[in-house]
């Protein structure tokens, strides 16, 4: 097909494509795209490299979402890397910018994001000068932090905080921007023109858009999905660039490796729990009452309380929690993990059942789930529905510890992480 404006009809669909040639393919392509889409069913499309399927799928989705605005949710396009993100929001432009030329500014009723990273969103002047992901996000939390913000108002000699964080905080849910499409670059330089944080802003404005770019594994990755993709609405039209991608995602999302150096700092960091639990039980014994009281109420409950506090910042309610099934969210946390001295030799069990576990194996070992659990209960006592609720239950405990250095506890995290997903997983499998 070739026109001087590349507007035409597909199957009944008004469609908008910037360029000035459209190859059969292509076409075909769209039309069976928007036949799923018709069908509320789900397509796997394939074209050679080069052959046009962004802007194939762009053209496409948006213009049905235009045309169909009651029935159609946001377009979710995920991508793997930064990238690839980048192409896809110039290609939003270029389709936009063509679909405002067509019509006027009626086309141009859209509000396009992209998510990333804190790593590649920050524009704090210090935290730029860091390029590694776990110390961005561990000099963030340093400075946007309840506890933190907190102590800064005691008056001089306070933590230093994040002004551009406090200036989106301030403005809270007025925080918005003109409708069109930002690209990293783009809401950064927003950031920097209105002072506001750019992470947080996007996570803020998410549920407003009309187009949502990110990353594969804030749509597969349970530890980050849960709070970021949860919300969103179910009409929602959701692609996975490069899909033949997803699977090796799936695993490493839901892949835990462990090795010697990690339980050895995983055991440090046992040891400083300890040693921060009972300054605490000394100096402000109130605070772990609290928390008892809440992990006996259960989790949901306590997430309730946590959200709707002014205390809490934003930073706190959008880090990253393990999905928790419903049964599990009703459930008050055991009793034996519920008192802090309690969970924390707990904790030290389970590292040390695992530090022993990978010395005593000279060879690779292949166990069935059964098999697995049996003998860690034998040899450790250690019972499983406990061990369903590590990951949280540590998360509550560094919170109420008002702990802003996590990546000192990213090994532990990691052996929680293993408690939690890896033992619901054999659970699952010998229901």
């Amino acid at each position: 097909l070739s026109t001087q404006k590349m507007r035409f009809d597909l199957d009944g669909l008004d469609v908008f494509f910037p360029y000035e040639y459209l190859y059969k393919e292509q076409y075909e392509y769209m039309l069976n795209l928007k036949r799923a889409i018709d069908d509320k069913g789900h397509a796997l499309l394939e074209m050679p490299t080069g052959t046009g399927k962004t802007v194939c799928l762009i053209s496409l989705i948006t213009s049905y979402q235009f045309q169909f605005p009651q029935h159609t949710g946001k377009l979710i396009y995920c991508t793997r890397t930064v990238p690839e993100m980048v192409k896809c929001m110039d290609e939003i432009k270029r389709v936009i910018n063509y679909r405002v030329k067509m019509i006027g500014p009626e086309g141009g009723k859209i509000l396009a994001l992209c998510l990333s990273s804190r790593r590649n969103m920050c524009i704090h002047p210090r935290v730029l000068q860091e390029g590694d992901r776990e110390t961005v996000d561990s000099l963030c939390r340093n400075m946007t932090a309840s506890w933190v913000r907190e102590k800064s108002k005691s008056g001089f000699g306070g933590p230093e905080l994040c002004s551009f964080y406090e200036n989106y905080n301030r403005d809270g849910s007025n925080a918005e921007i003109p409708q069109g499409v930002y690209s990293l670059d783009d809401l950064k330089e927003l950031g920097n023109a209105k002072g506001w944080c750019p992470y947080f802003l996007t996570r803020h404005l998410i549920h407003h858009s009309t187009i949502l770019v990110y990353n594969y594994q804030y749509m597969l990755d349970p530890k980050v999905s849960n709070l970021v993709s949860r919300d969103l609405e179910a009409e929602s039209i959701v692609v996975f660039d490069e899909a033949h991608n997803i699977d090796n995602v799936c695993i490493e999302a839901l892949s835990v490796t462990l090795d010697r150096r990690m339980l050895e700092s995983s055991a440090r960091s046992v040891s400083r729990l300890q040693s921060k639990v009972t300054e605490m039980k000394a100096s402000d014994s109130a605070r772990l009452a609290k928390e008892y009281a809440d992990l006996v109420a259960g989790l949901a409950q306590q997430e309730r309380g946590r959200v709707g506090s002014n205390s809490v910042s934003m930073a706190e309610v959008l880090s990253a929690n393990p999905v928790l099934s419903e049964d599990i969210l009703k459930e008050a946390v055991p009793g034996n993990i519920r008192k802090a001295e309690h969970f924390v030799a707990f904790l030290k069990k389970v590292v040390v059942y695992l530090k022993n576990l990978l010395l005593a194996a000279n060879n690779v070992e292949n166990k069935t789930p059964l098999a697995f659990l049996h003998e860690m209960y034998k040899t450790s006592a250690l019972e499983r529905k406990p061990l369903r609720f590590t990951y949280t239950r540590l998360n509550s405990l560094l919170r109420t510890l008002e702990v802003s250095s996590l990546d000192e506890y990213t090994a532990l995290q990691d052996v929680a992480n293993f408690a939690h997903t890896g033992i619901t997983a054999l659970c699952n499998a010998l229901c």
